[in-house]
């Protein structure tokens, strides 16, 4: 029998909510406990948030761990109305899960994650593939691609990489990156940071900042030493934020990109 195709649409609410059904395995766990154990669970965009969450039906979550929320926020989360504290071997979670206020989504309920938020569940799993800091969006894609392009990276007048072998990673929404091994990368002019972030379809990254004098933010250069295995051709290659350095791309200088990352760099 085959699937209608619409069965899988976005819906959309009167509270402007998107929502659409997942048909991955999903657990989430607090430490050794798992609080989420659903094989229905259901992909829910909050107005103003680029990325998606999980919510997910009554039955597939450990209700006897909720707690009516002691000081349940106002405003967050679309408005939700409902928030519940987590009580998991005697440590009180303030305002880790809640319902949204829409009738299509009435009887689910989504939490928080620690490493996107910082308190909520702190381990992610669709089917048996840890996942982090928030689900990953069925609509958006990934790719990263060998090239042979010429790309040659300058910041504040001086070439600091210079490649004919990088790896472009083609991001839905955001400007390509080009990825540069490191034997093609003037290392001597960048420092290491303690920064770190993670992503949830590339994995964790670690920083060098600039060390010249030139006014140029902390951070622009990133690395992913262990990538997750969709884009393995980065492993252990630097990018530079298109925002902050020049690029050039086979003799044609690149227009330096606004996104939301321009925003961060500049605060």
């Amino acid at each position: 029998m085959s699937t209608s195709p619409t069965a899988r649409a976005v819906r959309t609410t009167p509270e402007g909510l998107l929502w659409e059904p997942s048909e991955r395995w999903v657990r989430g766990r607090r430490g050794d406990v798992t609080v989420v154990d659903s094989r229905h669970p259901v992909l829910v965009w909050e107005p103003g948030v680029p990325v998606p969450l999980y919510a997910f039906p009554r039955a597939e979550v450990r209700e006897d761990l909720l707690r009516p929320a002691k000081n349940p926020p106002t405003g967050a989360h679309a408005g939700s109305r409902i928030f519940y504290d987590l009580e998991i071997d005697g440590e009180l979670l303030d305002n880790a899960a809640w319902t949204f206020p829409a009738a299509d989504l009435a009887d689910h309920i989504a939490f928080e994650w620690f490493r996107r938020t910082g308190k909520g569940l702190d381990h992610w799993y669709e089917e048996e593939e840890e996942i982090f800091i928030h689900p990953r969006d069925p609509h958006k894609r990934v790719d990263a691609i060998p090239s042979s392009r010429h790309v040659q990276v300058e910041i504040d007048g001086t070439v600091v990489a210079d490649t004919r072998r990088p790896v472009l990673l083609f991001e839905t929404g955001l400007p390509t990156r080009y990825y540069i091994p490191r034997e093609d990368v003037r290392l001597d002019l960048l420092e290491p940071t303690d920064l770190s972030t993670g992503c949830p379809y590339k994995g964790t990254a670690e920083y060098w900042s600039w060390r010249g004098e030139a006014d140029v933010p902390p951070g622009i250069v990133w690395s992913y030493p262990d990538p997750l295995p969709a884009v393995g051709p980065i492993k252990g290659l630097l990018a530079f934020y298109n925002e902050e350095v020049g690029i050039t791309v086979d003799g044609e200088r690149l227009e330096r990109p606004v996104t939301h990352f321009s925003r961060t760099l500049s605060g």
